[in-house]
């Protein structure tokens, strides 16, 4: 009777392989990241956008309520006070940049601005 003696052969990745598997992992991350970080700061822009929309539209409601004349000061707290609400879910200044800034309004006829520097305005 022969016997013979065979090698257990232990399957697994080989270095190389799993070098390989990691630099394909970085290099999408290092295209998808970039594009993401854009993706972001537009969509903070557009929201921000909107809200500036919103808030001159509450100001134009709030001046035909209060019977205001085109130059009379207005402040945002003027349009989201617990007592005239002219925009939903506002309560007292919880209006916020989506970057991190604050709006501010002058006057009826100006348009809102956002602190934020770049293109956040109407």
């Amino acid at each position: 009777m022969k016997m013979t003696m065979q090698r257990s052969r232990k399957m697994g990745f080989t270095l190389v392989e799993i070098m390989i598997v990691v630099a394909i992992i970085g290099l999408l991350a290092a295209i998808a990241i970039p594009n993401f970080v854009k993706a972001r700061t537009t969509a903070q822009t557009n929201a921000c956008i909107a809200n500036l929309k919103q808030i001159q539209g509450a100001i134009e409601q709030w001046a035909l309520e209060n019977k205001k004349a085109a130059g009379a000061a207005v402040a945002v707290t003027d349009i989201s006070g617990d007592a005239t609400k002219h925009i939903k879910g506002a309560i007292n200044t919880d209006i916020k940049c989506p970057s991190g800034g604050t709006y501010a309004a002058t006057t009826v006829d100006a348009v809102p601005t956002c602190s934020t520097a770049g293109t956040h305005t109407l």
